[in-house]
């Protein structure tokens, strides 16, 4: 491969979208059509948080529907590709020093294939995850996520999936809801941070007090844009999917690294 992959980061908001057709979704979908096809694909994604760290190995990984109280169709949704256990161990090697572990006891969760259903419908790239380990500082998972380079140069796609901002207690239940004033601001001041390059921002975003305890009130969601930010490399930009806010308090602004 001439040359290496980009690096994503998707706002997955609420399951609900696996089904709708909306601006979010509609984007995705055009957006998958231009990527190129990869060797393999590894999703950090916000739902396979965990006490230390794990990366999942098997041949086929099982579907997680990890959602309750959702239409019916969204439980019968298939997707289901192979696990791409070569990458997986080319991942452990490249993180064994963080103590990291592989796993076949989790499989594909929704943060996964609920985007990848958009970005490669067909479900034949090999697709694997790496947990996010809750014990590690914000620092330290950006020092762990820059160990992950090489595998861009091997034609590994690397997919954060989370959310910018994510609160859930104070979320609205229609999506088109006004957004909440913390959400915009939080999300801007993301967004001008990334603009920028300066990553110092996004690790350090707790000083922002007040907005960034409401946008983030559990580090899940916000962690897997840290992972993508830490491979960005010198002269790469950004450019952004899709900016929207749903839910009131859904940030789902997502971007790509080039």
């Amino acid at each position: 491969m001439k040359n290496k992959m980009p690096v994503i980061f998707i706002g997955h908001g609420s399951p609900l979208n696996m089904i709708l057709d909306n601006d979010y979704t509609r984007d995705l979908s055009e957006f998958g059509k231009s990527l190129e096809r990869p060797k393999a694909i590894l999703v950090i994604s916000a739902h396979f948080y965990t006490k230390g760290s794990y990366i999942t190995y098997s041949d086929k990984p099982k579907q997680i529907y990890d959602f309750y109280g959702f239409p019916d169709e969204m439980y019968k949704m298939e997707y289901r590709p192979d696990g791409g256990k070569e990458y997986a161990l080319k991942t452990y090697e490249l993180l064994k020093d963080f103590g990291v572990k592989l796993t076949e006891d989790w499989g594909l969760d929704h943060g996964s294939w609920g985007i990848l259903h958009f970005l490669f419908p067909k479900a034949d790239v090999p697709t694997f995850q790496l947990s996010i380990n809750a014990d590690l500082t914000e620092e330290e998972h950006y020092n762990m996520a820059k160990k992950l380079l090489k595998l861009r140069e091997e034609g590994v796609l690397i997919i954060g999936s989370g959310n910018i901002s994510h609160n859930l207690r104070v979320m609205e239940y229609e999506m088109d809801a006004k957004p909440l004033e913390f959400a915009l601001e939080f999300d801007e001041y993301i967004k001008k941070s990334l603009l920028e390059g300066n990553h110092e921002n996004v690790i350090n975003y707790k000083k922002l007090g007040e907005i960034a305890s409401l946008a983030v009130p559990t580090p899940d969601h916000y962690l897997p844009l840290i992972y993508t930010i830490a491979l960005q490399e010198e002269g790469e930009k950004i450019d952004f999917i899709h900016e929207n806010i749903q839910n009131g308090s859904m940030a789902m602004r997502s971007f790509i690294i080039n």
